[in-house]
């Protein structure tokens, strides 16, 4: 009878889990990075606007204070951050697919700051219905990401179900600021 010999598994300490690992350490702050790019650019977009025309606007009675914003979207683009990661992390064939619809979501969230905030001094109340637009689509996206990852990786649905119930809420207060100013 002929033994054959067991594949080697590498142990905790072995180098090619400690390479592993450190590309898992740097994807995941990469995914940070991106997301810490886009809330960089939000704020950018809003921070000139929100003491200039905002301050006048209409603003829906369940508007929550200015200062609630900056915490509530780093708790977001963190979890989101995590959450891509975790499905990053499980190469199963559904993450390419999961991974371009969080693409695509951060991209429709990158877009809706500068649309309400700063193309509304130019366009006026038109600049509110088409971020009311972007933000109807960001809440699709967010939705088909949800869904996408939520098989692959539970813990990467529940990390969104935060922020697409922030988006939606964030929905109602640019339907009131369109209506109202």
């Amino acid at each position: 009878m002929e033994l054959v010999p067991k594949k080697s598994v590498p142990g905790p300490g072995s180098p090619g889990r400690k390479h592993r690992r450190r590309g898992e350490m740097l994807a995941l702050m990469l995914f940070l990075a991106t997301s810490a790019v886009v809330a960089w650019l939000g704020a950018f977009a809003t921070v000139n606007n929100v003491n200039g025309w905002y301050v006048g606007a209409d603003k829906a009675p369940w508007s929550p204070p200015n200062w609630l914003f900056g915490p509530v979207w780093t708790a977001l683009y963190t979890a989101m951050a995590v959450a891509a990661w975790l499905v990053w992390r499980r190469h199963t064939p559904e993450s390419r697919p999961a991974l371009v619809s969080y693409g695509i979501q951060l991209c429709l969230n990158l877009l809706w700051t500068p649309t309400f905030f700063s193309l509304y001094p130019l366009l006026g109340t038109a600049a509110l219905w088409l971020a009311f637009a972007v933000i109807l689509g960001l809440i699709g996206a967010v939705t088909v990401t949800v869904v996408r990852f939520g098989p692959i990786s539970r813990a990467a649905g529940i990390l969104l179900l935060p922020y697409i119930t922030w988006v939606v809420f964030a929905s109602s207060l640019n339907l009131w600021a369109a209506l109202n100013n």
